[in-house]
């Protein structure tokens, strides 16, 4: 299979995707592209009202179409929404894509970055704290599987993320 030379970034919601996402866009002079955003621009929604009115169903419909048409585009960094290793079909558009780089954390430390916001639809539940607890158990391995490189981001910034992403690449 041949692979593109995009740098994908997969993870668990807090993993810190989308800042390290604009860093890199921002240190290589690609262009990013976030799927959630592009997903937001086709459905004209924001992720909670698609997730509220249309379903999770729907949103991973069209989560896999916007990756689609990202094959074949000029190389760029491309932020994946934590969800996006859920369908097989996904995994291999990534793979396509170019260097699948896997940002992870401990478990705790993910909690405490997502509840800064209220805006996970996932966790919208009686037991946010439970609700993490199933999702990372069950995604974990996807990332892990999906991964070409792995980066822990519990203990570092941004910016760390972003060099040590950037060195390992050249490594490969």
């Amino acid at each position: 299979m041949k692979r593109g030379n995009s740098v994908v970034l997969i993870g668990f919601m807090g993993a810190g995707k989308s800042s390290v996402g604009r860093l890199l866009a921002q240190k290589t002079g690609l262009a990013r592209f976030d799927t959630d955003e592009l997903v937001v621009a086709k459905l004209g929604q924001s992720i909670a009202d698609i997730f509220k009115t249309r379903r999770e169903a729907e949103f991973r419909l069209a989560e896999s179409d916007v990756l689609a048409h990202l094959v074949g585009q000029p190389p760029g960094i491309i932020v994946t929404g934590g969800g996006i290793v859920l369908r097989p079909e996904n995994v291999a558009l990534l793979k396509k894509l170019g260097v699948i780089v896997s940002l992870e954390a401990d478990e705790e430390t993910l909690f405490r970055r997502v509840s800064r916001r209220d805006t996970r639809p996932l966790l919208r539940t009686k037991d946010p704290r439970a609700t993490l607890h199933e999702l990372f158990v069950a995604r974990a391995p996807l990332y892990h599987g999906a991964a070409d490189i792995r980066v822990d981001t519990s203990q570092l910034s941004h910016d760390q993320v972003a060099i040590e992403i950037l060195r390992r690449i050249e490594t490969l």
